[in-house]
């Protein structure tokens, strides 16, 4: 890992690394991906005020997030099927997460269940949820993620209708994988990835594992998951799930204003403005785009946490020149994981922290709580 020296370099590696239906599965998104590159492209046209002659010898990128202390404005996001990126990723993530200082997402959809990764890590990590249709399931959730100490909620709401990602068609993307010729040979140039996997405690939705009758049919398994994405959700299951869930609530997913008003209503501490990362609404707008306008309606009344684009520590700064208090990596900790298991995560984690000190410093700023608009460019 010496020689690898941004982000971009653990994508290189992880594709060279992981099949190319994983990779691809990490890497794109749904439709043209036209939000996909707007993420980047309105991220990096923001520019920063180089300022000189300012006393920076002592930086610092300690923060809280939800009043609790983290070494930096960072968490990993919820990502689907880590397990199939590295054996136990989901694992291997979270203990990268916890020995850096800042809070790992477990997502619904992982291969590692809830319970895996609770007898595997030192510390309590966040939970994120979708609401589907089987509402005991999802209640059982709910309360396998509060006997497992997890210490806040992510509430998932822009997904109740799934956007098509063109190259998971193409790969047939399935999990486990249908076998195919081109398949075989893929993951036959890839050794030590087909043995990470073999060895690792799963290779199906841990979390989903064992609620579906006759689970060793993996093909009714993936029906029965792809059948519960749920279209008639609505702010009604909001409450629902504030109900049951006694801690700390995030809801993940807003991009539009009116959106952010609702959620502030609903007593969840915190939003993300997100657009899943490209893989939903197509022509949507970047998170960049609209996360001023809903930091200025709602950020008073909630934490206002960032997630899309972020690769780098001055995407970080960008972000919270702009109102948002933290944010989330997904695709940038999701290729640490598939270039070198936790040590790759480790790396990526690393890599944000190094490029925010540098940037804070040459915009003249110590502490993350000194950084806003005016470190812009106008």
């Amino acid at each position: 890992m010496k020689h690898i020296t941004c982000i971009d370099d653990l994508r290189a590696l992880h594709k060279r690394r992981v099949p190319k239906a994983f990779f691809d599965y990490c890497d794109r998104g749904s439709y043209a991906e036209e939000t996909l590159r707007a993420n980047r492209e309105d991220m990096q046209a923001i520019k920063f005020r180089q300022r000189i002659l300012v006393d920076v010898s002592k930086r610092d990128t300690s923060t809280t997030i939800l009043g609790e202390p983290s070494t930096m404005p960072l968490m990993l996001a919820p990502v689907g099927l880590l397990g199939m990126q590295h054996g136990d990723g989901e694992i291997h993530a979270c203990r990268a997460a916890q020995a850096a200082g800042i809070p790992f997402t477990q997502s619904t959809m992982s291969i590692c269940s809830i319970e895996d990764i609770a007898a595997s890590v030192e510390k309590p990590f966040w939970f994120q949820l979708y609401v589907m249709k089987d509402r005991g399931f999802i209640k059982e959730l709910i309360q396998r993620a509060i006997a497992a100490k997890c210490s806040a909620l992510v509430l998932t709401v822009d997904l109740q209708v799934i956007g098509q990602r063109h190259a998971d068609i193409k790969n047939g993307m399935t999990v486990p994988p249908e076998w195919s010729l081109s398949k075989l040979l893929d993951f036959a140039s890839k050794p030590t990835w087909v043995s990470g996997v073999l060895q690792g405690k799963r290779r199906t939705f841990g979390n989903i594992a064992g609620h579906v009758k006759n689970t060793e049919d993996l093909n009714r398994l993936a029906e029965w998951t792809a059948s519960q994405f749920d279209t008639s959700l609505s702010w009604k299951d909001v409450e629902w799930v504030r109900s049951i869930w006694p801690g700390k609530l995030i809801i993940k997913g807003i991009l539009d204003v009116e959106d952010a008003e609702e959620a502030a209503k609903t007593g969840a501490q915190a939003l993300v403005v997100s657009n899943h990362g490209g893989r939903q609404l197509d022509g949507a707008p970047s998170s960049i785009e609209v996360l001023p306008e809903i930091a200025d309606a709602v950020g008073e009344r909630m934490e206002i946490m960032f997630d899309g684009g972020i690769r780098s520590g001055q995407d970080v700064m960008r972000a919270l020149a702009l109102g948002a208090k933290s944010c989330m990596i997904g695709r940038a900790y999701a290729y640490g994981l598939g270039a070198g298991g936790q040590a790759g995560v480790a790396k990526a984690i690393d890599i944000i922290q190094k490029e925010l000190l540098t940037t804070m410093g040459l915009c003249g700023v110590n502490r993350i709580d000194e950084i806003d608009d005016h470190i812009i460019a106008m």
